[in-house]
């Protein structure tokens, strides 16, 4: 266990004492951990991420991205590197059993609107593009985190390897069964602070099997060669099951099965947790799903079972869907962000999106903490970056739902996807606007040009942020210096 040196003469006008900035301890080096770090990294603040995975595994189907996180990949220097490997689409198309594209979702004019388009971006290629931001000595593999400890003085880690750390603030990006929100709930729980609501355990409705395959010919595949990216879901007939299939710009198949349970088969399946992701806790889900049917654009691939067949075994997984907001994020010098204080569901494709909003507006609070902060400093920020989040995940979490609505096999859904084929297209663009007009930035960094005609919502943190930094410029200069 080391404490951070003093690198600064100046003392903290509270406490007197020598001051530094804040060192930051994120556990968890998921796609939420490493655009933190990234962020990080960009405006000079030390910081070590904590993963308990031996290696990086490079799991998971695509994401879907749009001008949501344009402007940050822009302020970071990455937006061209994402660009040559993304694929664009603007519509999702739902498909039948018979191999039929009963109707599309058209979400068209995205540049004019928001200055991009939507894309496709296969999930491992993203998060190694995030992950060569962040410098290789910051990632810490295998540190399994066992407890926490945390004072007026700082917030320590201690491993199950017997090692500890110490830093002043600590954030748990580490997934929906987060170590570190147990943690902090434990000691809300004991001091009788713990919300009802916060301490009901997660519950899951579905669950799901994900992949990409190997790179495929394109006469065996023709959809493949098609520009945009092919984004198709197929919804079972008379069974629990949809299954979604997008092509990228590396000529592989993103997919995912969705499996939709009763409340006998969520019970056969609650003892599935984190542990168990990957090929083993697959291979039954596999079997079960092999004779679905998918539309390929030819007659050579032309079920999920040649999908997997065509998917390194390694690249396979099974995870949970869970759907939970979590309303305390906090507590001290301890934040949450991503799944570990808001899950939601996949269906409607925000739940990675979210996670890196979280982590500009953390980062933006972050950075205007003065050195060596006190808990009632790091409590503001926190108290800030939560009052500007929780209303748009709560607002994700709702369209999630009416997405997974769609997918479902039910009454309910048939009237869902019934309004959906036959929307009108100022509905759409209702629609449109509504899932994409939060495009946030950090303030430590020169604004990235927009050119669409639907201005962005206003971000507080940024404005709030900006100010702070520009009040402290011209304090410290003779002239007022541009952020």
């Amino acid at each position: 266990m080391t404490t951070p040196t003093t690198t600064s003469a100046k003392t903290h006008p509270e406490t007197g004492e020598p001051s530094v900035r804040p060192k930051i301890l994120i556990v968890g080096a998921g796609i939420g951990g490493i655009t933190l770090g990234m962020l990080l990294t960009k405006a000079g603040i030390p910081f070590d991420i904590y993963e308990r995975a031996s290696s990086v595994k490079p799991l998971g189907s695509a994401l879907f991205l749009n001008s949501t996180t344009a402007r940050i990949f822009k302020q970071c220097n990455i937006w061209d590197d994402i660009m040559a490997v993304a694929k664009f689409t603007g519509k999702i198309q739902v498909g039948n059993e018979q191999r039929e594209i009963e109707y599309c979702m058209d979400f068209t004019n995205q540049v004019e609107m928001f200055g991009s388009r939507g894309y496709i971006v296969a999930r491992p290629i993203l998060y190694d593009i995030l992950r060569r931001q962040v410098p290789k000595e910051r990632y810490h593999m295998g540190k399994k985190v066992v407890t926490i400890t945390q004072n007026d003085d700082g917030v320590v880690l201690h491993f199950e390897d017997k090692t500890s750390a110490q830093g002043d603030i600590l954030v748990g990006a580490d997934g929906a069964y987060s170590t570190i929100r147990q943690c902090i709930y434990n000691d809300l729980r004991t001091a009788g602070h713990l919300l009802a609501s916060d301490d009901i355990p997660l519950s899951f409705s579905n669950v799901s099997l994900v992949g990409q395959t190997r790179p495929l010919d394109h006469a065996d595949f023709p959809n493949l060669s098609i520009p945009d990216s092919q984004f198709i879901r197929i919804l079972g007939d008379n069974k629990p099951y949809s299954w979604t299939f997008f092509t990228t710009a590396q000529s592989t198949v993103c997919f995912s099965i969705t499996q939709f349970l009763t409340e006998t088969s969520s019970k056969q399946n609650n003892t599935f947790n984190n542990a168990e992701w990957g090929p083993h806790a697959a291979e039954a889900m596999c079997a079960e799903v092999r004779d679905f049917p998918i539309i390929s654009g030819g007659d050579k691939i032309t079920t999920v079972g040649d999908l997997i067949d065509l998917t390194p075994k390694e690249l396979i997984s099974k995870v949970m869907l869970e759907e939970k907001v979590f309303e305390t994020w906090h507590y001290k010098r301890v934040a949450l962000i991503g799944d570990a204080c808001h899950k939601i569901n996949p269906s409607g494709g925000s739940g990675a999106n979210n996670a890196m909003h979280d982590a500009i507006t953390l980062a933006n609070w972050i950075n205007v903490l003065p050195d060596s902060p006190t808990t009632t400093e790091i409590e503001h920020g926190f108290e800030k970056y939560k009052e500007e989040r929780l209303p748009w995940v709560k607002q994700a979490f709702d369209s999630s739902l009416i997405f997974k609505v769609m997918i479902e096999a039910n009454f309910k859904a048939y009237l869902v996807k019934l309004v959906s084929k036959y929307m009108p297209n100022w509905i759409t663009r209702k629609m449109a606007i509504r899932m994409t007009i939060n495009q946030p930035q950090v303030s430590f960094l020169p604004p990235a040009e927009y050119s669409g005609s639907i201005q962005p919502a206003p971000q507080a943190s940024y404005d709030e942020t900006l100010a702070i930094l520009q009040a402290r410029a011209m304090k410290n200069t003779d002239e007022p210096v541009a952020v």
